[in-house]
């Protein structure tokens, strides 16, 4: 699924959200989405298949991914544990004007850096980064606001950024931009009656080229999409309210009672019932 997250992340004051991800969560398998903060992926187990606007590959055990700002993005994980911590670079604006300078480039999209790093010194302040914010011992604003910084310098240091583009033509960069139209649509419309038709006239396509399209951007049916997104819902208000398995049902979209709990099963492996009782 692909939407732009407006969220929160963190505090006002500290806008560090971090978000520890295994089998049991609504997120497992990560929406497609985009937004104008940054995000790093750390693989903790298994391998994560990402998809960052047009590119795809497997970030495995130990691997971070960097998310530029604006990249749609997506994953699907493989017996995998992963954590994302989200944060926007403009928090990290200080007097120099260097600095600021190339953080403008970043949050423009003028600059892109290295979506999966290397390096022994990048990893190691990176996992660093991840223990601290995950940690929040005393002072440890301080300590993950340098962090991030030590970790951009490390991105320059070793040539790992570009003012390249990262290949998309203005054919594929206007395909990104129908591609978030048509996910933000699913979005603000997930709980309706929404047909195929509908989602396709939501990208300005014909809904023979929709299908071809959506499956080549993000892997999946626009169908199969659409129940994912359905599904993820469902399973916040499993956990968030004492809603009854119908209305949830019927409040994320379906309308049919059968065929949303042999959806659910199929992309959770157990019933809502049954996630509703084991998961914490």
């Amino acid at each position: 699924m692909s939407f732009n997250e407006l969220k929160q992340h963190g505090t006002e004051d500290f806008p560090f959200g971090i978000y520890v991800i295994d089998k049991d969560h609504p997120k497992y398998e990560m929406a497609f989405h985009w937004h104008t903060s940054v995000e790093i992926i750390r693989v903790l187990k298994g391998e994560l298949s990402i998809t960052l606007n047009n590119k795809n590959f497997t970030a495995k055990r130990g691997d971070v991914v960097f998310v530029n700002s604006e990249t749609v993005h997506g994953a699907t994980p493989n017996d995998c544990e992963y954590e994302c911590l989200v944060f926007p670079l403009s928090f990290l604006k200080s007097g120099n004007r260097a600095c600021n300078r190339f953080l403008e480039d970043l949050t423009d999209m003028n600059c892109k850096l290295e979506s999966l790093p290397k390096g022994v010194e990048l990893l190691s302040c990176a996992n660093e980064l991840f223990e601290t914010v995950k940690k929040r011992e005393n002072g440890y604003q301080f300590i993950a606001i340098g962090l991030v910084n030590q970790l951009i310098g490390r991105f320059i240091a070793t040539n790992q950024y570009s003012y390249e583009t990262d290949g998309l033509t203005d054919k594929d960069e206007q395909k990104v931009l129908k591609l978030k139209k048509t996910l933000a649509y699913v979005r603000e419309n997930f709980d309706k009656e929404i047909t195929l038709d509908d989602i396709a006239s939501s990208s300005g396509f014909s809904t023979k080229y929709f299908c071809s399209f959506f499956k080549t951007m993000t892997g999946k049916s626009p169908i199969d999409y659409l129940n994912s997104y359905r599904v993820e819902r469902a399973c916040r208000k499993l956990l968030g309210s004492d809603l009854s398995i119908t209305q949830i049902a019927y409040g994320s979209g379906f309308n049919d009672l059968s065929y949303f709990i042999k959806t659910f099963k199929r992309l959770k492996g157990v019933s809502p019932s049954v996630y509703r009782k084991t998961v914490v």
